[in-house]
């Protein structure tokens, strides 16, 4: 029987000081697309035979003695260790349990160091997405913010940090990722929040709708929200306790959003320019020592972060923020210019605004293949 090992133990190897090689069993077209950090890709079918691929398989590895595979959900995967131990006894071979599909769905808690307020922040690994429960220490109350629809990953966080969910905000109709965020309220009974403006955005389902300057209470701490529209019309920001701001998809630890998601091509002047008020008329005009706790980080197609390191915060300062992104120091005129060559757009990122909407029911299986690759929100 063939060794397998866990997403979670995969996620440490990586992030270790352990020597291998990991080959991704999938057609070459998903490998492009999307694929763990490091993984060659040797496309193999259940029912080839491994011994007239072993020469292949031999300068994929290299000099590594240890060798791990990995597929979509486990299964071609899984048939290559087999067939492969069987065939040499010259690697430990082992298959990652769940394939890309386990990836997908792999989160890391990861607190922010600030006094007196729980920020906790869920990394979600394969896309970059990143959420959070905002708590009062000294009475437990939290608030989820921007889930994903991995809600086991939400609870794991709640249960660590000995936080209790007493309401859930979604910041926008997230266009690269399926909100949890109704879901989870329901499943708590307790308020769901979206953008006054999310109304105009056609969404279909119940919320209690944000206002501008409206303040959220969290225990004995507030968090107040701050309009800032560009990426998208109905985007909030939250300000906690004044010393952490959440941005959303308005301003990220490295970059700015995106804007043409929901505006389109045709459009995505105006949204910019919306963007460009929200980011120097609002979030700049904050102390410089505010921390800045992002929705996303970048990530590329091989899987690495393009800025801060997995399981350590990512976040930045709107002082840093201000002197560091260079988009930040354009003018009006020339950032609108700069925004027009966002690169490629999410993902299925129209179906996912449907589902988001509560426009389109989401059948579960689908879900992954909807979601598949980096987040691609930054411009």
């Amino acid at each position: 029987m063939i060794e397998t090992i866990t997403i979670d133990r995969f996620s440490e190897l990586l992030d270790g000081d352990t020597a291998f090689a990991l080959l991704d069993t999938r057609p070459r077209e998903s490998y492009e697309a999307w694929h763990a950090p490091g993984a060659k890709n040797v496309p193999f079918e259940p029912t080839e035979d491994v011994t007239d691929r072993l020469e292949e398989i031999r300068e994929s590895v290299g000099n590594h003695e240890r060798v791990l595979t990995i597929c979509g959900k486990g299964v071609s995967s899984g048939t290559l260790a087999a067939k492969l131990a069987r065939a040499t006894d010259a690697y430990d071979v082992v298959a990652v349990e769940g394939g890309m599909n386990a990836w997908s769905r792999l989160y890391h808690r990861v607190p922010i160091d600030l006094e007196d307020v729980e920020i906790v922040q869920l990394q979600r690994r394969s896309k970059g997405c990143l959420s959070y429960l905002i708590g009062d220490p000294e009475t437990g109350s939290a608030l989820a913010v921007d889930p994903t629809a991995d809600l086991e990953a939400v609870f794991a966080a709640a249960g660590e940090y000995g936080l209790r969910i007493e309401g859930v905000v979604d910041t926008h109709v997230h266009a690269d990722h399926v909100s949890g965020g109704r879901d989870l309220a329901t499943r708590l009974e307790v308020p769901y929040y979206l953008p006054e403006r999310a109304a105009s955005r056609g969404v279909e389902h119940a919320f209690e709708p944000l206002e501008d300057g409206q303040t959220l209470a969290i225990g004995g701490l507030e968090a107040r929200v701050l309009h800032t529209p560009g990426h998208t019309s109905d985007g909030i920001s939250l300000l906690v306790d004044d010393r952490a701001v959440l941005t959303a998809d308005t301003l990220h630890a490295e970059a700015v959003g995106r804007t043409e998601l929901e505006f389109g091509d045709e459009d995505a002047e105006r949204g910019a320019r919306m963007l460009y008020d929200s980011l120097h008329g609002t979030l700049l005009e904050l102390p410089d020592d505010v921390v800045v706790l992002p929705g996303h980080v970048g990530v590329s197609t091989d899987g690495r972060f393009q800025t801060g390191t997995p399981r350590e915060a990512i976040s930045t300062t709107v002082g840093t923020a201000r002197t560091e992104i260079d988009v930040l120091s354009l003018s009006e005129d020339a950032f609108v210019d700069r925004l027009a060559g966002a690169g490629d757009k999410p993902e299925n990122y129209e179906t996912i605004i449907a589902i988001n909407r509560g426009a389109r029911a989401l059948d579960p299986d689908e879900r992954v293949e909807l979601e598949i690759g980096p987040n691609n929100c930054s411009a």
